[in-house]
């Protein structure tokens, strides 16, 4: 007897071609699953998502030219219903958090079982969060004492932005850039943003 209520269509994300192909193999072995389509980086499967929306896109964060993450705020800027599942190795709090606001449903580690990542694709298809209990335990412990907007200032440092962009980027003020960042040194104990954006990312909050 089939323990899945309906079957589920899936995009598969990932820039390493062994462990997609495995995971395109297995995922419909453990489960009532069909892999409609692959993509090798977060701006593939943005585009593939659109051309064919799955019932749930599984994406590594971890990826070159787009990232999982960004690949995932793209996608519902299009489509808010979409559902997504990220996988990770490196799970960081700041990144749980940014997922979550982005409307991620399911957040869990490239090691998973191939079972377990199936029972959470099943689960997220019928709405449900799911999130790693590691992940969710180490962002319950996260001491970061910046903001969220101080961490969206600090991100577009780390890409090099001046506050200029930065400013255009957010659609703030530029006052209000350079308020955020003052914030964020006087939190930090630092003297340039750069050095507040490399010590944010060195206790991972980005």
């Amino acid at each position: 007897m089939n323990p899945y209520p309906q079957p589920v269509t899936v995009l598969l994300a990932d820039d390493e071609q062994l462990i997609r192909s495995a995971l395109a193999a297995l995922l419909p072995l453990k489960g009532d699953i069909t892999v409609v389509a692959e993509a090798a980086d977060g701006r593939e499967a943005v585009r593939l998502t659109r051309e064919r929306p799955p019932d749930v896109v599984v994406m590594d964060l971890d990826m070159p030219v787009m990232d999982g993450l960004q690949a995932a705020m793209t996608i519902h800027d299009d489509n808010p219903d979409q559902i997504i599942i990220l996988l990770t190795r490196h799970a960081k709090p700041g990144v749980l958090r940014r997922a979550l606001k982005a409307g991620v449903l399911g957040f869990l580690s490239k090691a998973a079982d191939p079972q377990l990542i199936a029972d959470v694709i099943h689960t997220v298809a019928r709405r449900q969060r799911w999130i790693d209990p590691g992940i969710a335990a180490l962002a319950m412990t996260d001491d970061c004492p910046l903001t969220e907007r101080e961490l969206d200032v600090l991100r577009e440092t780390t890409e090099g932005y001046a506050v200029t962009e930065i400013a255009r980027r957010l659609y703030l003020a530029h006052g209000t850039v350079r308020n955020y960042l003052s914030n964020a040194m006087q939190k930090t104990q630092t003297t340039t943003r750069h050095e507040a954006a490399r010590y944010a990312r060195e206790h991972d909050w980005l």
